[in-house]
């Protein structure tokens, strides 16, 4: 009967934990995650950045293109080519699930030529690894024709 009477108290204090939750700490994580591997296209190029903080599983929408889905497929698409040094982007809003394993960034990115500045938007789904380090699922952008135009402006 001692037994069941602790057995029965571990249970019912068990079943009254309420989940911690792990959105500011999320959030926080995936903020500099975000900028490490903006800060990271600046020296090794976009591609490089990318498929550094990439998940095997991503999926990477083309404009006007079919998406290409899985790490492996980027990396051939990209194979020999860093990107670009000339874009960098941050974030405006950064979201994160209640469980602190998946989240969301959106911002603004800026990429210079030569003679031309472009403007736009950026989304990145992430998840949080077996590991502890956050990977990318899903990367788009959506292009805007001069830094003043209203969101959604599309080219």
């Amino acid at each position: 009967m001692y037994r069941l009477l602790i057995l029965t108290t571990i249970l019912a204090g068990c079943m009254c934990c309420k989940p911690v939750d792990q959105r500011a700490q999320a959030r926080q994580e995936i903020q500099m995650t975000d900028k490490a591997m903006n800060d990271m296209a600046a020296q090794s190029g976009f591609h490089a950045a990318l498929l550094s903080y990439a998940a095997d599983s991503l999926i990477k929408p083309e404009d006007g293109q079919l998406p290409v889905i899985g790490k492996e497929a980027l990396a051939k698409a990209w194979s020999g080519n860093a990107g670009t040094k000339d874009i960098s982007w941050q974030p405006t809003t950064i979201e994160a699930s209640a469980s602190g394993d998946l989240g969301y960034s959106f911002g603004n990115w800026t990429f210079v030529t030569g003679d031309t500045t472009y403007y736009g938007n950026y989304f990145t789904a992430w998840k949080k690894q077996a590991d502890g380090k956050w990977k990318w699922t899903v990367d788009g952008v959506i292009p805007h024709r001069h830094r003043d135009d209203p969101p959604g402006h599309l080219i």
